[in-house]
This record gives structure tokens, sequence and C-alpha cells, in this order.
């Protein structure tokens, strides 16, 4: 019983050796490729959290302040987002990781400058898609990346470092948006976007060394594409995690197009929002750094179903004793069921991703490109249809981390299981 006991919380030393970086070594040091990692990361945050205290100004200004159509400068980037994830990753097999974030770096840049001068909703609309095409870049290369470096649980403890550092980014970027906002307008909050650009994209170039070597790379066209497509998708560890991924994605994307409007207007906050909005966001960055040694110690697939069993739990118990209120508890019991459920998060975002990735290293580029493609879809789609549920409540919000949660548990059983019987 041991023995199985041993087995079902780590990879066998076959998967482990398929799945090994091949003969690249780190040259940075440790804390520094963290931190780098975690700025480039940042983008999609920054672009994110940075703009949400200025919604309602930049709403005003082009006439729209219905919360279903701000929530689209949020959804418009994940559009971009996800777009853009299938496309970096193949061709990061091909040219290398660095050229690969160069090209997404620039499309940030520029979609940043089409926001900043925009005179419609519909332009800032189209900014907002280019700069999370952009985004992409960055973001799913990075894993690639450090996939090239490392696997396994190392690999996990690595992403959570990566994702503790970057979860600091939407502790602190509400609250320099709205100074920002305050003291130059809220198309100043686009020039930050631009300097954080431009510092990630000079440190990369000067610092970190190419991590595809010329040998391990694979020559771009469709029969390559596809058959890279075929190996994730072929994948039963993969599929399943990725699509888990997605749908734990979908409640979290509805909590951050609809916070402003949560804080400000249900709970009357004001100019208090981007205080507690980091607030939340800090559990999950504690989360985060957590997981790089619980990971250790218990494994992915662990700490992913313990994560999920106590969402279902707290957001049960937030829904029985809201309803009372009108599905509206007090700020302070909001707070408190919300601050270990974003805890919960912190542990799922770094082990659901490495755990997605963990038997497709040998095609990482291609891999990091569906599983962030398509569980940005999934979570882009739930959250469009689940954000017109929204009456300024929490009952939309708790319920579908309620369900999204449960349905993650059986997900993961029957992926699980159907990775146990994959004879490779």
């Amino acid at each position: 019983m041991q023995k199985n006991a041993t087995i079902s919380v780590d990879d066998s030393s076959e998967r482990q050796k398929k799945a090994a970086p091949q003969g690249v070594e780190p040259n940075l040091a440790f804390g520094e490729f963290i931190v780098l990692m975690a700025l480039l990361m940042s983008l999609v945050a920054l672009s994110i959290d940075g703009i949400l205290p200025a919604l309602k100004i930049l709403g005003s200004e082009f006439g729209e302040t219905a919360p279903q159509q701000l929530q689209k400068v949020i959804t418009f980037l994940f559009a971009g987002l996800a777009v853009g994830q299938m496309i970096y990753g193949p061709v990061s097999d091909q040219i290398g990781r660095k050229n690969s974030m160069y090209i997404g770096l620039s499309l940030f840049f520029l979609g940043s400058v089409i926001s900043w001068a925009s005179t419609s909703f519909d332009q800032m609309l189209f900014g907002r898609f280019l700069q999370g095409l952009g985004a992409a870049g960055p973001r799913i290369v990075l894993i690639a990346l450090v996939r090239d470096l490392y696997s396994g649980r190392t690999m996990a403890r690595v992403m959570s470092f990566v994702m503790g550092v970057f979860i600091f980014v939407p502790v602190v970027a509400p609250i320099m948006g709205q100074i920002v906002a305050h003291l130059a307008g809220w198309r100043s909050i686009f020039f930050s976007f631009l300097i954080l650009a431009l510092v990630s994209g000079f440190w990369l170039m000067i610092r970190q060394k190419e991590t595809l070597l010329p040998a391990n790379r694979r020559k771009l066209s469709p029969s390559v594409i596809w058959q890279g497509i075929k190996i994730v998708l072929t994948t039963p560890s993969c599929v399943g995690y990725m699509i888990a991924t997605g749908i734990v994605m979908g409640p979290f994307l509805l909590y951050l197009s609809t916070s402003q409007d949560l804080f400000q207007n249900t709970y009357q906050l004001g100019d208090l929002f981007p205080y507690f909005f980091a607030a939340l966001a800090l559990s999950i960055g504690i989360a985060s750094f957590s997981n790089s040694k619980l990971v250790m110690r218990f494994g992915m697939r662990f700490l992913a179903r313990t994560a999920l069993s106590v969402m279902v739990g707290l957001t049960a118990l937030a829904l029985f004793v809201s309803a009372p209120n009108g599905f509206v508890p007090p700020l302070w019991l909001f707070m408190l069921l919300f601050s270990p459920l974003f805890f919960c998060m912190g542990l799922l975002f770094g082990n659901m991703n490495a755990l997605a990735m963990e038997e497709v290293g040998h095609v990482a580029g291609m891999g990091s490109a569906v599983v962030g493609s398509v569980s940005t879809v999934i979570a882009m789609l739930l959250a469009s249809v689940l954000g017109h549920f929204y009456d300024g409540t929490i009952i939309t919000l708790a319920a579908s981390f309620m369900v999204c949660g449960a349905l993650n548990l059986v997900i993961i059983w029957f992926t699980e299981r159907l990775r146990r019987a994959d004879p490779a």
C-alpha cells in the first residue's frame, strides 16, 4: 500500500526521464531568474489590474457605463491573449524563446500606444486586444523557457516562486493605477505599461541566454505543427489538466472583470477599492510562495485536489451565510471567506500548469501554446457567459467557483485514471 501511495504522488522514473530538459543549464542566479520571469509575466497582470480603478472614468469618457460593457476592457485583452498563445508557442520552437518574446513585447507596446491615444471605445478595445496579443508572447514563451531548464516538481517549485513574485503586481497595480490616474489621468496608466515593456525587454536581452539550442529547434510547418498538437491532445494528463485549468480560471476572470463594480458600487468603497483588491491578491501571492515548499513535500496532485475541495466548501458556505442578506454578505465576512478562497487559487495556478506540461516537455513550445490558448479560451467563454448573470451580489461569483471547483475534481479523477492506463 505504501508503494502504491508513493507512486500516486511521485512521477515514475520513466515519465521523469522522458520529460527531462535537454542539456540546457540556467545561466542566471536563481533569484534574478525568478524576478525576470515574474516581470515578463506581469505584463498581463499589470494590463488587467492597473486599469481597474479607472474603468468607471474611462467608461464615462466613452459613454459606456454598464458593467457588462466595461467587462469588455478585460475580456478583449484575454481574447488577444488566447489567440497569441497559439502563435508564440510553435514560433518559439523554431526561432527561439527570446526572439519570440521580442515580437510579443513589440505588439504589446503598439497596443498600449493605441489604447493611450484612443478616441472611441471600439478603438480602446482594439488596443486592448493587441495588448493581449503581445503579452501572450512573454506569458506563454516563458513557460516553455522554464520548461527548457526544469522539469517535474522542480518546475512546479520554480513556477510557484515566479507566480509568488508576479502576484505582488496585482497587489500594487490597482493602487498605483489609481494614483497615476488621479495625478495625470487614466491615459497615463498606459504609459506605465510602455515603461514596463521596455525595462523587461532590455533586461531579457542583456542577461538571459537563449534556452532552446539550435539542435533542439523544430522547423515551423503544417506537418510539424499538427504533429505537436497531436502529441499534446493525445496525452491524457495534458488534456485533462488543460481543461481543468480553463474551468478554474473562468470564475477568477469573472471576479477580475466585476471586482470594480462589486467593491465600488455594491460595497461603496470608492477610492478604497484598490486596497481591498490588493488584500485578496495578497492571499494568492502568499499561497504561491507557500506552494514552492508544499509541492516538494506533498506533490502537485494532492495540493490541487485539496485546494479544489476547500474551494467548493468555502463558496458553499459563502452562499449559505449570505442568502439571508440577499447574497451580499457584510464586507468583513466577504473578505474572511474569499481570502482563503484565493489562497486556494494561488495553490492551483502553478500546480495545474505544471501538471498539464508535465509529460509534453519534448514539445514544450507547442505544449505551452495549446495549454495556454485552450485554457484561456475556456476561461474567457465561461466568464463572458457568467458575466451576463452578474447582478451586483456574490451569488454568481460564489456559485461559479463552487460548481467549477466540483467539476474539476471530477475531471482530475478521470484524468488520473487515464494517465495510469496510458502505456506511454
